[in-house]
């Protein structure tokens, strides 16, 4: 089967398992980092393949929605894609690229390299911040019932992934946890180029907020 063939499958895989998913980890979330991918790779070597693969799979299940288990996504990848008869090789990097895909903290050592998890992570972080990713946190924030803002609670900077997988903290808390930590975390020249813009329009926003929260706008 040709890629272009796998991929149209792949698309159609994730519309269906993640049709009722919540609105920050839907299919519409997967489509942008999708399209993100796509347009880091334009600038970089890579295998389009793998990155096309990595970028639709990476969320499948995501371990938040699943008692933090982080071995349900990797498990439906690898079943969907030798289901369909795709190498060896490339199912472990797609498998390789969503084991190691996401932030955990910030605190976590990778344990896999290669220019198309750069490239995948990338485009997933940028879904993460500027405009869409402010609207992502707090759909998640209410999804969890979180309160949006509490000055007595600061931000966790030295979380483990442990921790960091349990916080309750308030949702303007995760700006300071993750959000604006992503800029100077990217891997590639497009990725740092678009997260410069992003992270001024959160930083904009932030400011726009604690105005508004004391009462000075």
């Amino acid at each position: 089967m040709r890629y272009s063939e796998i991929v149209n499958k792949t698309i159609l895989f994730v519309k269906e398992k993640l049709e009722n998913a919540e609105g920050g980890h839907d299919w519409f979330h997967i489509e942008r980092v999708y399209k993100n991918t796509l347009l880091i790779a334009n600038g970089e070597t890579c295998d389009i393949d793998i990155v096309k693969l990595g970028a639709l799979l990476h969320d499948i299940a995501d371990s938040k929605f699943h008692n933090g288990d982080e071995t349900v996504g990797p498990k439906m990848a690898r079943e969907f894609l030798e289901s369909n008869n795709v190498d060896a090789e490339t199912t472990q990097h797609v498998i390789d690229i969503i084991e190691n895909i996401s932030f955990k903290g910030g605190n976590t050592e990778k344990a896999f390299f290669s220019i198309e998890l750069d490239i995948v992570q990338d485009a997933d972080r940028l879904d993460a911040i500027g405009a869409i990713g402010i609207a992502r946190t707090f759909n998640y924030g209410g999804f969890k019932n979180r309160p949006i803002y509490n000055p007595k609670i600061a931000p966790n900077l030295q979380m483990s992934k442990e921790e960091y997988k349990s916080n309750e903290a308030p949702t303007i808390n995760h700006f300071y946890e993750k959000l604006l930590l992503l800029k100077d975390k990217m891997n590639t020249k497009t990725g740092k180029q678009i997260a410069q813009e992003r992270h001024r329009y959160m930083e904009g926003f932030l400011s726009q907020f604690y105005a508004e929260w004391d009462g000075e706008l």
